[in-house]
């Protein structure tokens, strides 16, 4: 006997091509970042702490793909320092979880997953927790992200996407 998430995680696999075609047509043309009723893959966002109450946010990220490199250098330099060095060293996961951090000061970064990529972008969703909220301040499995030294996860690398990206995990 499947659960009902191991279900949605195997229809989540198996869309056909038309329909991602047509989803992902709509994602290209909205915002960078966009705040989501619900998850799009909710197995996997129950798996990382999302809850459907009050004080849980989910956001859409949008992220192009590819051009983190330095362009190459034409000017005088010896042949030891041309070369093209990764201007980013952090995963694609970790910037989109920055961005949102960004863009919702007054909430945590829970946690995030991958959604889809194409020829131009990747895609995010952002699980974002609001620390203020009553709700949140009363849940016991929830409430330690409302102390003060869990401020800013995401810009200081402590989620578990950037603690990869820096090579801890």
């Amino acid at each position: 006997m499947k659960s009902s998430y191991v279900h949605l995680r195997e229809a989540f696999k198996q869309k056909a091509p038309a329909e991602w075609q047509e989803l992902l047509t709509r994602w290209r043309k909205s915002n960078a970042i966009v705040r989501v009723q619900k998850p799009f893959r909710l197995d996997r966002a129950r798996i990382l702490g999302y809850k459907a109450k009050n004080g849980f946010v989910v956001a859409r990220v949008r992220l192009f793909r590819g051009g983190r490199k330095r362009p190459k250098i034409r000017a005088g330099r010896r042949s030891k320092r041309m070369t093209i060095r990764k201007v980013l060293k952090m995963n694609y996961q970790a910037v989109a979880e920055q961005r949102c951090q960004r863009k919702y000061p007054n909430m945590e970064v829970l946690n995030s997953y991958y959604l889809a990529k194409d020829g131009i972008y990747n895609w995010f969703e952002v699980i974002l927790v609001d620390p203020s909220c009553p709700e949140i301040i009363s849940d016991k499995n929830i409430n330690w992200i409302c102390s003060k030294k869990h401020a800013k996860r995401a810009l200081r690398g402590l989620t578990s996407a950037s603690r990869k990206s820096r090579g801890l995990d």
